[in-house]
C-alpha cells in the first residue's frame, strides 16, 4: 500500500512469519472464531459472514457480499464495513500462525466504491513479525482474484495472553465460549478483536 505510516513498517531486526505445524492445510475453510463475530460468525443477521480459506505460507483468501444492511451511500457498502472485513480478514492470519493476537494499528485504502451485491473477494498475507508485533497486509477485488481493487490495509497485530479477553470482555459471553468442550473453537473464540 503507498503511504503507509511508519508504525506499520516493520523494523529492521523483523523476522519472516512461519506458519504453525498445526495451521490448517491450505484450502481448509477455516470457520468461524466466535458465532458472535460480526465478521464471520453466523449468529449475526446482519454481520459479513466472511468466509476464510487458508493459502500457503501465511497467508489466506476470504469472501464475503455486500448486502443492503452493508450500505452506506445508497446502493454502496459503507466504508467501516470494508474496513471491518479487511480487519476480520488480517486477524484471520493470526490462526495460522496459532497466536491470540488484537488489531493495534489499521491504515485502510479505499481504492474504488463497491456495490451492494457485490462479491468482495480479499487476499492477506502476514509480511513479518517482531517481538509481539504481528505485520500483515491485505487487498480486496471486486467479484474475485482478478478484479478491479477496491481496498486495501496494512494492520498491526500485538499478541495478548487470554486474560486480554476475560478481564475485559462480558463476563456472560466469556464464560459460555470458556466453557465450550472443542478445545480448538475454545482457542479460537480469543484469536481476534480490539
Amino acid at each position: 500500500m503507498s503511504g503507509t505510516s511508519a508504525a506499520l513498517k516493520p523494523p529492521a531486526d523483523a523476522v519472516a512469519p512461519v506458519r504453525h505445524p498445526d495451521a490448517p492445510a491450505p484450502g481448509e475453510l477455516l470457520g468461524a472464531h466466535y458465532e458472535q463475530c460480526f465478521g464471520c460468525g453466523g449468529e449475526q443477521a446482519h454481520g459479513l459472514h466472511l468466509a476464510a480459506r487458508a493459502g500457503d505460507g501465511v497467508t489466506i483468501t476470504a469472501e464475503f457480499t455486500v448486502q443492503a444492511a452493508h450500505q452506506g451511500a445508497p446502493g454502496l457498502a459503507h466504508g467501516g464495513v470494508l474496513a471491518s472485513a479487511l480487519d476480520e480478514t488480517l486477524g484471520s492470519l493470526n490462526w495460522l500462525l496459532r497466536t491470540i493476537a488484537v488489531t493495534g494499528k489499521l491504515e485502510t485504502e479505499f481504492v474504488r466504491p463497491v456495490p451492494v451485491g457485490t462479491l468482495l473477494y480479499l487476499e492477506a498475507e502476514v509480511t513479518a513479525v517482531a517481538g509481539r508485533k504481528i505485520y500483515s497486509t491485505a487487498t480486496g477485488r471486486i467479484g474475485g482474484p482478478e478484479g478491479p481493487v477496491a481496498v486495501r490495509a496494512d494492520a498491526l497485530f500485538i499478541e495478548v495472553k487470554v486474560e486480554h479477553f476475560i478481564d475485559n470482555g462480558r463476563q456472560a459471553e466469556i464464560q459460555v465460549a470458556m466453557s465450550d468442550p472443542d478445545q480448538v473453537r475454545r482457542a479460537r473464540a480469543f484469536e481476534v478483536n480490539p
